[in-house]
C-alpha cells in the first residue's frame, strides 16, 4: 500500500510539473518541488534506519561528507538491490528507477542545517550517576566473575547479565538505543562499556548492577576500544569524523582527534581497537588509505599515520599484534601490514568479501592459522600466518557473519547469516578443516554469533530474531543443553575471553 501511494504521489507531482511548464513556472520552483518530493521519498522509505535528518540510526549517516566513496550510480545500485552483508534491503520491487535516482541525488545534497557535535556539546552531555569510589567493591550476587556474559538484546534495547556456569540470568538492564561494535570490559571485568549508534558511551558497574556514567561523543558512532591498563576509552565515529579519547574513571573527555589528511579532507573511522603489547589504539579509516596508531602510554598522544594500499573497512590482528590484516569491501585481496615497519608486507588472495573482524586463530599442523568467514561468498578462508597463503577454502551453505572457537575446543563454529540458509550453523573440525556437523536449531530463524564459556566447555548461540533465544550447546558432544527466550540477542561477550584477548573470539 505504501509503495502504491508513493507512486501515485510521484505521478501527481510529474503532472503538476508538466502543467507548470506550460504556464511558464520557473525552473527554480520546479526544482524546489522535485526536491520536496525527494525528501518525502526519503522520509517514507529511509528515515526509519538512517534518521529523519540523515544523521544515522541503525543505518549509517547519509550526508555528502559520509558518502565520498559512494558515487551516484553505485548509490542507485545499493538502493535498488540492497547492500551485501548489511541490513539494507532491496527497493527495486517498491520504487521505480526515477524514484531511486531521486533518493540517490537527495542523499548527496547538503542538509539545510549542517549537523555538528563539538567538544562543548560532548562536555554538556556528560552524566555522572555514581562518582568514582562511591559504590561497594563487593558484588551483589554470587558467581564466577570471570565467567559472566553480557548478552546484547537488540529487540528491545536491553542487555542481560548471564551466569556462565548455571546459564541463569542475573540481571536485565535497559541500554541506549541500538548498541553497536560490541561492549568492552575493564581489565578486571568489573565494568562494561557500551557504545550506541547515536554516539552515547555508557559505563556500567557489573558488581553493583548500576550505570556509573554516560556521555554522548558523536552523532553517529562506530565502536569503542579500552586500553590495556583500563584507563582510557577511544571511540571511533562516522559523524562527526573524529576519534574521541575518554578517561574511563568517569568518562570525562580527554581529547578529540579530528580525522583529517594533509589536504584538510575528513574521513569516517572504520573501527578502532586496542593493541595491548604496543600500548596503543589502532584505527582504520573509511575514506583514506591510512591506518592511525595512537600510543596511550605517552603524554603527547601523537598520531602515527601508516599508508596502506587500499581502504580498510575491516581488520584483524595476529595474536602478537605485530601484524594487522585488513581488507576493503570492494577488493578481493587482503593486506598484511607490519606495524613496526609501518608498511604492507604481503597481499592475501581473499575472494568475495572476508569478514576479518570476525577472524579467529588456532594451531594447525604445527603452525598458526587464521580463519575468516566471507560476507559475500559461501566460504571460510584458512590462512597460514607465516607465509600468509590461503591453505584451504571451506565451502559453506552461504555467506557468514561470525566465526568463533576456543583453545580448549576441537571445533570452530561459523554461521551462514546471509542468504536462504540463515537458520544453519556449521561446525568445523580444526584438525581436519572439514565441516563435521551442521546445526539447525529453529527452522527458518537466523542462527548466529557463537561465544564460548571461560573454559570452552559450552558454546552459546543466538537465534537472531525478536522472538529469539539463546541456545547453549555442550561444546564436546554438540548437544543442546538449555534454551533461554530472548529478544534478538545479537551478541554475547564472555568476561574472561574478552579481557584475555582469546584466540577464538574477536578483540
Amino acid at each position: 500500500m505504501r509503495a502504491k501511494a508513493t507512486i501515485r504521489a510521484l505521478n501527481v507531482t510529474v503532472s503538476l510539473l508538466l502543467s507548470a511548464l506550460s504556464f511558464g513556472v520557473s525552473s527554480t520552483e520546479i526544482n524546489s518541488t522535485a526536491q520536496h518530493n525527494s525528501k518525502e521519498l526519503y522520509k517514507t522509505h529511509c528515515a526509519e534506519c538512517h534518521g529523519a535528518t540523515r544523521t544515522g540510526i541503525m543505518g549509517p549517516a547519509l550526508l555528502p561528507e559520509n558518502l565520498s566513496r559512494l558515487r551516484k550510480n553505485k548509490a542507485v545500485t545499493v538502493i535498488k538491490n540492497g547492500r551485501t552483508a548489511t541490513q539494507m534491503p532491496a527497493f527495486k520491487e517498491v520504487l521505480n528507477d526515477q524514484q531511486i535516482s531521486s533518493i540517490a541525488e537527495y542523499i548527496k545534497t547538503k542538509p539545510e542545517v549542517q549537523p555538528s557535535w563539538i567538544k562543548e556539546d560532548i562536555k554538556k552531555s556528560h552524566i555522572i550517576y555514581h562518582p568514582n569510589g562511591s559504590l561497594p567493591d563487593k558484588p551483589k550476587f554470587k558467581a564466577d566473575l570471570q565467567n559472566l556474559f553480557i548478552v546484547v538484546e537488540l529487540g528491545d534495547h536491553s542487555a542481560t547479565l548471564l551466569n556462565g556456569d548455571t546459564f541463569e540470568p542475573i540481571h536485565r538492564l535497559k541500554t541506549r538505543f541500538a548498541l553497536h561494535g560490541g561492549p568492552k570490559y575493564s581489565p578486571d571485568g568489573r565494568y562494561v562499556y557500551f557504545a550506541s549508534r547515536d554516539g552515547w558511551i555508557s559505563k556500567y558497574d557489573i558488581y553493583n548492577l548500576e550505570f556509573v556514567a554516560e556521555i554522548r561523543v558523536a552523532i553517529n558512532t562506530r565502536n569503542l576500544a579500552i586500553s590495556k591498563d583500563g584507563k582510557y576509552a577511544m571511540v571511533a565515529n562516522y559523524l562527526p569524523q573524529t576519534l574521541v579519547l575518554l578517561d574511563t574513571e568517569n568518562l570525562k573527555p580527554v581529547k578529540v582527534f579530528d580525522v583529517k589528511n594533509d589536504k584538510g579532507d575528513t574521513s569516517r573511522v572504520a573501527a578502532v581497537y586496542t593493541a595491548p603489547p604496543r600500548n596503543s589504539f589502532i584505527a582504520a579509516l573509511k575514506d583514506f588509505k591510512e591506518v592511525w596508531e595512537i600510543p596511550y602510554d605517552q603524554a603527547e598522544l601523537k598520531v602515527r599515520k601508516i599508508p596502506v594500499d587500499d581502504y580498510l573497512d575491516d581488520f584483524f590482528f595476529d595474536q602478537s599484534y605485530k601484524h594487522l590484516i585488513g581488507a576493503s569491501r570492494d577488493s578481493k585481496d587482503g593486506q598484511v601490514i607490519d606495524l613496526a615497519l609501518g608498511k604492507k608486507i604481503k597481499t592475501i588472495d581473499l575472494a568475495g568479501m572476508p569478514h576479518l573482524g570476525s577472524g579467529i586463530t588456532w594451531e594447525y599442523q604445527g603452525k598458526t592459522v587464521m580463519a575468516t568467514p566471507n560476507l559475500k561468498d559461501g566460504q571460510v578462508s584458512v590462512i597460514d600466518m607465516t607465509s600468509w597463503e590461503v591453505i584451504k577454502r571451506i565451502e559453506t551453505k552461504g555467506p557468514g557473519f561470525f566465526m568463533r572457537s576456543h583453545k580448549n575446543s576441537r571445533y570452530a563454529f561459523v554461521d551462514v547469516f546471509f542468504g536462504p540458509n540463515k537458520d544453519l550453523m556449521h561446525v568445523i573440525d580444526k584438525e581436519t578443516l572439514d565441516i563435521v556437523k551442521t546445526l539447525k536449531p529453529i527452522p527458518g530463524k537466523t542462527a548466529a554469533h557463537i561465544e564460548f564459556t571461560k573454559n570452552g566447555s559450552h558454546a552459546l548461540m543466538s537465534i537472531w530474531e525478536n522472538d529469539g533465544a539463546l541456545i547453549i550447546y555442550d561444546a564436546k558432544t554438540l548437544k543442546e543443553v538449555k534454551r533461554l527466550p530472548m529478544k534478538k540477542p545479537s551478541g554475547k561477550y564472555n568476561v574472561h575471553n574478552k579481557t584475555n584477548y582469546a584466540s577464538g573470539t574477536s578483540h
